[in-house]
């Protein structure tokens, strides 16, 4: 192992992997019957909060479910299953941060759960980790899944100003991240003085591409960072738009918990064209504007303040569950 790789390792940034699955493992090492006993109590903390009509907006804005018309029933019946037998997913972080809100209700109630980047809008109403922007996508009801990995935020001390007038990009191609695939051949090795673009993997077509990782903190030297979706959406948008530093991307297609189609153009991130063609002329008008560079980094701050109170994360996570189970089993426990 090269020194490179062993420096990123040691202060990649990212949320640590030992410490998460611990934590899991004693969380579902307790009796069910611990968690249960809390629900009420939990649930409660609703009427007591100030915030209550916007707690209750992201609530249905994560499952926008109203009833239990519009599926087939006998299908749900045979896809279901109950919390208690739940089978661990082919990715096991979607199983262990949906099971740390089921753990409040009854193992009988029944779910469909979907691990992986949910790009599709599925039959059946189903926890997914995120979903297509465009069309119903009721049937997806979004939790926070995968959380290690995405919900990250940087305490970034670096002003915008002091940063490097380039956009960086660090990331995995692949035959379904063909949007990154476009700007790679617009902007790779070297083509434009104002874009640093490297991918993270070997790619047998364009070897010359791979470049080693950077680490949070070198990204953050940075005035502009890339946030390419890639199966559904970027990893880095959240820890992006709590730095410094601004997130620029095309339209985006997908959103997970963290409500990307609620995000305004321009004003919580710069937007660019599908084909990338605008993208210096976006990063200098922003060079030229910094005050206007400035107010989108403040916007992005404001946004991701939402969720960082880790107790009424919690409360939206049980309240949207609930909701769930109270739709497709017809009862709620």
């Amino acid at each position: 192992m090269n020194k490179r790789k062993i420096y990123y390792m040691l202060h990649s940034g990212k949320n640590s992997h030992l410490t998460y699955y611990v934590k899991c493992f004693l969380r579902e090492w307790m009796p069910k019957k611990f968690w249960q006993m809390q629900l009420n109590g939990e649930l409660e903390k609703l009427d007591k909060r100030t915030d209550k009509d916007a707690i209750l907006r992201r609530v249905d804005y994560y499952c926008k479910l109203v009833s239990d018309a519009g599926y087939d029933h006998q299908d749900w019946d045979k896809q279901a299953v109950a919390i208690k037998d739940q089978p661990m997913t082919n990715q096991s972080a979607y199983y262990h941060d949906a099971l740390e809100v089921a753990l409040y209700f009854d193992d009988r109630l029944k779910w469909v759960l979907l691990s992986g980047d949910t790009n599709h809008i599925p039959a059946l109403p189903s926890v997914t980790k995120s979903r297509p922007l465009a069309g119903d996508n009721s049937n997806n009801v979004i939790l926070k899944l995968d959380k290690n990995r995405h919900f990250l935020f940087v305490d970034d001390k670096k002003a915008w100003l002091d940063k490097k007038n380039v956009a960086i990009f660090r990331g995995d191609l692949g035959p379904y991240k063909e949007n990154r695939d476009v700007f790679m051949n617009r902007f790779a090795e070297g083509q434009s003085a104002m874009v640093d673009a490297a991918s993270t993997n070997f790619i047998p077509e364009h070897p010359q591409w791979q470049s080693g990782k950077l680490t949070i903190g070198e990204h953050l030297d940075y005035k502009f960072i890339m946030s390419l979706e890639g199966n559904d959406v970027a990893s880095n948008l959240k820890w992006v738009m709590s730095s410094n530093s601004i997130a620029v991307t095309p339209r985006l297609t997908c959103e997970t918990w963290f409500m990307e189609g609620t995000l305004i153009p321009n004003y919580h991130y710069i937007e660019v064209k599908d084909d990338f063609s605008d993208l210096e002329e976006r990063l200098q008008y922003y060079i030229d504007h910094p005050d206007e560079a400035e107010a989108i980094i403040q916007h992005a701050h404001e946004y991701v303040d939402q969720f960082r109170d880790k107790e009424r994360e919690n409360l939206i996570s049980l309240l949207v569950l609930k909701k769930y189970f109270e739709i497709t089993n017809g009862r709620y426990n």
